[in-house]
C-alpha cells in the first residue's frame, strides 16, 4: 500500500480507503470484523463512514471493531444529511454540527475524528457559520481536519475563500462521485481541487459493481444491488455497456483487468488522494487493494479519457 498527502495538509492517507456504508446494515459484527481486519492487514488506513449510514449503526459497529487499532487509522465521518424528520436534526447549522459531532464521537468510541466532512451543501445555512463551527471543533481537539462532500466547484471555492479571509480552518478534501463512467466533475470541480489544494476522494469507483464486469446487457446477476437501485436506469444503458466493452478491451491489451483500470485510472490523477471502496467480503478488499497498483502513462490517460 502506498500513501498520499490529503490536499494541502500533512495528513497521509492510504491510496485505497474502506467505505463503511454497509457496516451495521448489510454487514453484521462478524462479517464487518473480517472486512475491517483484512483492510487493516493490507495497509488501508482511511476508514470512511457517516452518521446517516444506518442512522448511526455504521459508526457504532466501527467503534466496537476498531479497538486498539483506532490510533493507527484515519477515521472519517460526515454530518449534514437528515437523521430524522425533525428540522433540528439535519443540515450544517452550528447547533446541529456541535450536537452531531458528540453523537459520532460517542458511537465511534473515540475522543477525536480525523476528518469531519460536510456531507452535502446546506443552502439554509451561511457557509461562514458552518466553517466557524468546524473551526471551533478543530481548536477543541475533537476534530483534526475538515472536508467537503458533494459540493459544486463554486461552493467549494467560495468556502475556501471564506475560510482564508476569516482565518478559519480550511477543508482539505472533497469526496465526490467519480469513476470511468461518471466524469461530471472534470469540467469544474477537478480544476478547483487543483487550484486550491484540496485532495479528491472519489466514491462509487466501481459504479456499484458495474465496472467489475459482472453485469452484461440484459442480464443482471442474482442478488446484485444495482439492478434494484433507482440509479439502474442511468447506469445499465446500451451506451454504457458499449463503453464497458471498450474499457475491458483496453485493459486486456495491457494484461490488466477492468478492476485494475477502474482503480488505476483514478489514482493516476494527481488530485486524487484516496479511492473509497466499500466491500462485503475480505476477498473484495484484497481485490480492490491489488487493483490499485497500476498507473497509466499520459498516453493511456488520454486514450481512456476519449472513451
Amino acid at each position: 500500500m502506498d500513501y498520499r498527502r490529503l490536499g494541502h495538509s500533512g495528513l497521509l492517507v492510504s491510496e485505497v480507503g474502506l467505505g463503511a456504508n454497509n457496516f451495521g446494515t448489510r454487514l453484521d459484527g462478524a462479517r464487518g470484523r473480517e472486512v475491517l481486519h483484512q483492510a487493516l492487514d493490507l495497509g488501508v488506513t482511511l476508514i470512511d463512514t457517516a452518521d446517516i449510514y444506518g442512522k448511526g449503526a455504521s459508526e457504532s459497529l466501527l467503534g466496537k471493531l476498531l479497538g486498539p487499532s483506532r490510533q493507527h487509522v484515519v477515521l472519517a465521518t460526515k454530518v449534514g444529511m437528515a437523521m430524522s424528520d425533525s428540522p433540528y436534526e439535519t443540515g450544517t447549522s452550528r447547533r446541529w454540527i456541535v450536537h452531531s459531532v458528540e453523537g459520532s464521537l460517542r458511537r465511534l468510541g473515540t475522543d477525536w475524528i480525523d476528518l469531519y466532512q460536510v456531507h452535502q451543501p446546506d443552502p439554509a445555512t451561511p457557509i461562514e457559520e458552518t466553517l466557524r463551527a468546524l473551526d471551533d471543533l478543530v481548536r477543541a481537539g475533537k476534530v483534526r481536519y475538515a472536508g467537503y462532500s458533494n459540493f459544486a466547484a463554486w461552493q467549494m471555492v467560495d468556502a475556501d475563500w471564506t475560510a482564508r479571509t476569516g482565518h478559519l480552518v480550511r477543508p482539505i478534501s472533497a469526496q465526490d462521485h467519480y469513476n470511468l463512467l461518471t466524469r461530471d466533475i472534470e469540467r469544474e470541480l477537478l480544476p478547483a481541487c487543483r487550484a486550491i489544494g484540496v485532495g479528491l476522494i472519489p466514491y462509487y469507483p466501481l459504479e456499484s459493481g458495474f465496472l467489475t464486469g459482472k453485469y452484461r446487457e440484459g442480464v443482471t446477476p442474482q442478488g446484485a444491488r444495482l439492478g434494484e437501485s433507482p440509479r439502474a436506469g442511468r447506469v445499465l444503458t446500451r451506451a454504457n455497456f458499449e463503453r464497458l466493452e471498450r474499457f475491458e478491451r483496453f485493459a486486456g491489451e495491457r494484461h490488466h483487468s477492468l478492476l485494475d483500470l477502474a482503480f488505476g485510472w483514478l489514482l493516476s490523477h494527481a488530485e486524487v488522494a484516496s479511492v473509497i471502496a466499500s466491500a462485503s467480503s475480505a476477498e473484495q478488499v484484497r481485490q480492490n487493494v491489488q487493483a490499485a497498483a497500476w498507473r497509466l502513462d499520459p498516453a493511456e490517460m488520454e486514450a481512456v479519457g476519449a472513451m
